[in-house]
């Protein structure tokens, strides 16, 4: 009786250790990837339109079975659009190697915080959002995004939208003290000069500041044509606001980082007559892209923004890639190396996207305005 309890118990034990390696072979046969983005905090919406994006991707992937018969898993990171937070993100998910890419960060200051961990752990970032110019040298090639640098968008506000677009000759820069908004002005700075477009100030504040009175009322001493909202959309709506109140009727306007239909919602009717740069326009888009957006509306009941259509394509784009490869980090960063020309490239609903030797592309910038409190395509 004993000897067929022992074999009994051993039986069990054996059948118990199958099925939990089943289980967690299961699991494990789940294709991981990152996404960082802020998902709480001031700048959650950002991360809400990610979250959109990559989301809508996703179920399309897996209702079509997955990569090479095993499914997407999507591992979120909520850096807070903050230096440290995404530091702290950048860690786990270095430490995770079931984690084979990362999709973020979305803001530049978050990304060039991240990048030296992920270089130290070999883990391939591509992200939808970060246009900080230094990030492809930081990055050492394991960095890709597929949106433009603001090397190119500071000098297309400059040189198109502010003398062609808005007709104005003099522009008031009001930037945020981070990297994204430092490095858009500076390049919008050396744009202006080549234009011709004079900058009668730059004044700088810091996020979550509420009062910028003192600031405008210098910037607006001088009569410029327009302001040049540098920054995030929170405080965006508040400047909006503000300068108003103290007489400014003329337009506003901003780069992507405007682009929110919370900068509407916080800043109501000060905010018309805002332009924006954006690098898709659901309205200027392909077939692909305005079937996209049908299919974006009716999951969310909006319309579509471009970091959701980017990180849509960001995740379209990695699959793509690991299709070829396989969910080895190593092989994923020589895929999307790999991606170095027109016949390389990727065609999604944001057009094509292929990177050079710092993970840079080329994509167009399209411009938005509001008007009759939402964003419409500029006239």
């Amino acid at each position: 009786m004993k000897n067929k309890q022992t074999f009994f118990f051993i039986g069990l034990s054996f059948c118990l250790a199958f099925i939990l390696g089943l289980t967690t072979g299961a699991l494990a046969e789940n294709i991981r990837i990152g996404v960082a983005s802020p998902f709480t905090g001031d700048l959650a919406a950002y991360g809400d339109n990610i979250k959109a994006g990559v989301s809508l991707k996703l179920k399309e992937i897996n209702d079509a079975g997955g990569i090479n018969g095993r499914k997407v898993e999507l591992v979120w990171g909520d850096d807070l659009c903050a230096p440290k937070d995404a530091g702290t993100v950048a860690s786990k998910f270095a430490a995770d190697e079931s984690i084979v890419a990362v999709i973020g960060h979305l803001c530049s200051s978050a990304t060039l915080a991240a990048m030296p961990i992920y270089l130290r752990a070999g883990l391939p970032t591509i992200s939808p959002t970060s246009t900080n110019p230094t990030i492809g040298d930081v990055g050492k090639g394991w960095f890709f995004r597929n949106c433009y640098t603001d090397a190119f968008q500071g000098k297309y506000l400059a040189s198109y939208v502010v003398p062609k677009l808005l007709k104005k000759e003099s522009v008031a820069i009001f930037y945020e003290n981070n990297d994204y908004a430092i490095g858009l002005k500076d390049s919008f700075i050396a744009g202006a000069q080549e234009a011709g477009v004079k900058v009668t100030g730059a004044e700088a504040y810091v996020a979550k500041t509420t009062d910028f009175t003192p600031q405008l009322t210098k910037l607006l001493h001088d009569k410029p044509g327009t302001v040049f909202l540098c920054g995030y959309h929170p405080e965006g709506a508040l400047i909006a606001g503000q300068a108003r109140k103290l007489g400014f009727d003329g337009p506003l306007f901003g780069a992507d980082g405007i682009d929110n239909e919370d900068y509407i919602r916080l800043g109501g009717k000060a905010t018309e007559n805002t332009y924006c740069t954006v690098p898709f326009l659901a309205a200027s888009a392909g077939p692909a892209g305005q079937e996209f957006a049908a299919k974006f509306t009716a999951a969310y009941g909006r319309d579509v923004d471009w970091m959701s259509a980017n990180a849509y394509d960001c995740l379209g784009i990695l699959a793509d890639v690991i299709t070829k490869t396989g969910p080895d980090r190593k092989k994923i960063r020589d895929g999307l190396a790999a991606m170095n020309s027109e016949s390389s490239g990727y065609n999604g609903i944001t057009g094509l996207t292929y990177f050079d030797e710092k993970g840079n592309c080329a994509k167009p910038a399209f411009v938005k305005m509001v008007k009759g409190g939402k964003f419409v395509a500029a006239e």
